[in-house]
């Protein structure tokens, strides 16, 4: 949920948290003291800055009260795998990611919640199966939510150089989910990113996207099912999903296909490198017009824009998607994360469209069922 502001917590929540205070008498190195030192300092400033911008003293102190500096933080946002200068492959990233255990949780708890769930597509019109998959993708279902005190990493993420602006304005946030009374100061755990809750929310996109999705009048990320799909349904919706088209299908690009006369002449302006691997905007018809096959899939409506990815470039596995898959990857702004989100929520919509088991299949990836998806990009 973001303008990518969770392409660096993808794992996040999955790392252990917190930071634990010196022992008393116990000296501090050096280095660590001065940059203690200077955070505390850092922490004032915000202080008289966050009442410049109308966030009460009291809301401030009651969110920041037990804060501190945490260096394994700042550790991890500066050794994230996209910094590694490695080249990054999709059939390893989803080998990874959609896991057998991974797609038979979800379509456990996919037919265990379809009722919730095709209340929540009726009404917004993003698929069930997508919201599970992302639910999935971001905390195994609810079962990783991180263990970070939260208001300890954003204060540390702001405090460092790196995102300063960005992590100042999720401070503010927090500040406010606090002050307005939408969580208790206890209940502010999360990853080391500052993403928090079921769906992994940034403070900023809980007071933007968070519903209430079981009527009890709360936004609960944390312990409502309803609420998390509710508020990652409500997220895509807010960021591009329209109902109607899929999100896409993997295809049999014809020999010899010339990949130049789709280049996108536009350069991306944001989320760019992701967004450098997808052609222009052609229509379903004429991309079927060049010999392009669907693998197990139909095509949408002749009119229906879609673009070419080759998330490991030519040759390597290929997939035409619509502008719903950009709204997955508004959630994160990654190609492997979402054709990952979309190939697990084929493999979960039987669950979710006929809890009786009934064949249902949509998925590209996968030919019954029954069957894992192919981990072959």
């Amino acid at each position: 949920m973001r303008t990518q502001l969770f392409v660096f917590a993808l794992f996040a929540a999955q790392l252990p948290g917190g930071g634990a205070p010196a022992i008393a008498g116990q000296a501090m190195p050096i280095a660590q003291s001065a940059t203690e030192a200077g955070f505390a300092a850092w922490v004032e400033r915000y202080k008289a800055g966050a009442a410049a911008r109308g966030l009460k003293p009291e809301w401030v102190d009651a969110t920041l009260q037990g804060a501190q500096y945490l260096p394994r933080v700042v550790q991890l946002d500066r050794n994230q795998p996209d910094d590694s200068g490695r080249r990054n492959i999709f059939a390893d990233y989803l080998a990874r990611q959609l896991t057998q255990q991974r797609i038979d949780d979800g379509r456990s708890r996919a037919a265990a919640n379809a009722a919730t769930l095709q209340r929540i597509s009726a009404e917004t019109g993003v698929p069930g199966e997508i919201i599970v998959a992302i639910w999935g993708m971001e905390t195994s279902y609810g079962r990783v939510l991180g263990t970070f005190d939260l208001p300890s990493a954003v204060a540390t993420l702001a405090y460092d150089a790196r995102r300063e602006a960005l992590f100042t304005r999720e401070l503010d946030a927090l500040v406010r989910i606090v002050g307005e009374g939408r969580a208790p100061r206890a209940r502010l755990k999360g990853s080391w990113a500052g993403a928090f809750g079921q769906s992994q929310f940034l403070p900023s996109s809980y007071l933007a996207y968070a519903k209430d999705g079981d009527g009890d009048g709360i936004a609960d990320i944390w312990g409502s099912t309803a609420d998390t799909f509710a508020s990652i349904a409500n997220y895509l919706k807010q960021r591009g999903w329209v109902a109607g088209p899929d999100w896409g299908f993997r295809v049999g690009v014809p020999a010899g296909f010339d990949r130049a006369t789709v280049a996108n002449p536009e350069r991306p302006t944001r989320c760019i490198r992701p967004l450098e691997r997808h052609s222009r905007w052609l229509p379903a018809a004429e991309w079927r017009a060049k010999g392009f096959q669907p693998m197990n899939a139909l095509w949408p409506a002749d009119a229906v824009p879609m673009t070419l990815i080759e998330p490991d470039g030519e040759g390597e596995g290929a997939y035409l998607t619509t502008a719903n898959y950009r709204a997955i990857m508004e959630y994160n702004c990654s190609n492997f994360y979402a054709l990952s989100v979309a190939l697990l929520a084929n493999a979960v919509a039987p669950a979710v469209r006929d809890v009786s088991g009934a064949p249902a299949v949509r998925d590209p990836a996968i030919r019954n069922s029954n069957a894992a998806p192919s981990l072959r990009p």
